[in-house]
């Protein structure tokens, strides 16, 4: 095939992954195409808590249709067995598949190259193609491997002059409802909501997915607080973790999203901690509350460089800007 046809379903490999996002830990959420003469007879994605894997769907649903065909995922297919399932690499060597375009290569370092390498050994062609979308969809996973630690993106709802509240606190509502619709859909993406314990006791906040059809999506919830000894009886957050460090959580969170006040904010880009930014910003001017304060930089120049636009889009009268940290 072409590299047109590969990018094509690449592409629908990655819609397929999409769908995964935020069920999938401590997995990441792969998309599997298999195509044989120019048509689709398989397809999957990583199942919730990362079982099964988007291959095995695809080998499924594709039958004897894989013998000869060429499979599209999203990342190299493994090589470890678990005793959750045979590794992805001998599934396809087993099924009779003679192609596998890749988008990237495993960071764990029990595949890491050991599957392509074991499907190249059966006499299957292989061609890794580089895609950073792919990559950046499972950027928690990508995270954890290669750093121990959960991606972490910090989310601030701003006027035009930088502010998340007035003067007296008031903060409801910055944004717009399509702003506020897509800070809901961010939190069914992800592992794990956070929030300061000043933003704990100030605005009581839920952190639960309002949107029809995924409020089942809601994510586990905690609280940032070197202060608090526990959670205040009867706060709408419910049953959450209470943790002083990022660092401290649980191996098999991948992504974190931070949505705590200026404290918090402050505290962790100071820290170097944030890995993403997403900034609702809405066409208003408030006079209140900043959204950081200082940031202990020495000088202007040190700002420079550390942060690249990764995606912008207008929601209604808003505007919500992606920020990935340059590293």
């Amino acid at each position: 095939m072409s590299d047109r046809d590969d990018a094509r379903w690449l592409g629908a490999a990655l819609a397929l992954a999409e769908r995964g996002v935020g069920r999938t830990s401590p997995n990441p959420s792969v998309g599997c195409v298999i195509v044989a003469d120019d048509r689709v007879v398989g397809r999957g994605w990583t199942q919730p808590g990362g079982r099964p894997h988007a291959e095995a769907m695809a080998l499924a649903a594709a039958g004897d249709a894989a013998r000869g065909a060429t499979a599209y995922v999203t990342l190299e297919p493994c090589a470890h067995v678990s005793a959750r399932g045979p590794a992805c690499s001998d599934s396809l060597i087993a099924a009779g598949i003679a192609r596998v375009v890749a988008s990237g290569i495993d960071p764990d370092p029990r595949t890491a190259g050991a599957g392509i390498a074991r499907l190249r050994a059966a006499g299957i062609t292989v061609d890794v193609v580089a895609q950073p979308a792919a990559e950046r969809l499972n950027a928690g996973f990508f995270t954890r491997q290669r750093h121990g630690r959960a991606h972490v993106t910090l989310k601030l709802a701003v006027s035009l002059d930088g502010c998340i509240a007035l003067p007296d606190g008031t903060s409801r509502w910055i944004t717009g409802a399509p702003a506020r619709r897509h800070a809901h859909l961010e939190r069914a993406r992800c592992d794990l909501i956070v929030v300061g314990g000043g933003t704990l006791v100030a605005d009581d906040p839920a952190l639960d997915v309002r949107l029809d059809g995924l409020e089942d999506r809601a994510p586990r919830r905690a609280v940032l607080s070197r202060s608090l000894e526990v959670i205040p009886a009867g706060a709408r957050i419910g049953e959450a973790l209470l943790v002083r460090d990022l660092d401290d959580l649980d191996p098999a969170i991948l992504t974190v999203l931070v949505e705590g006040g200026a404290a918090v904010a402050t505290t962790l880009l100071a820290a170097d901690c944030v890995d993403r930014l997403l900034i609702y910003r809405a066409p208003i001017l408030i006079g209140g509350r900043h959204s950081i304060g200082d940031l202990g930089l020495a000088d202007l120049s040190s700002a420079h460089g550390r942060w690249r636009l990764a995606a912008a889009l207008t929601l209604g009268p808003d505007r919500v800007e992606e920020y990935d940290r340059v590293r």
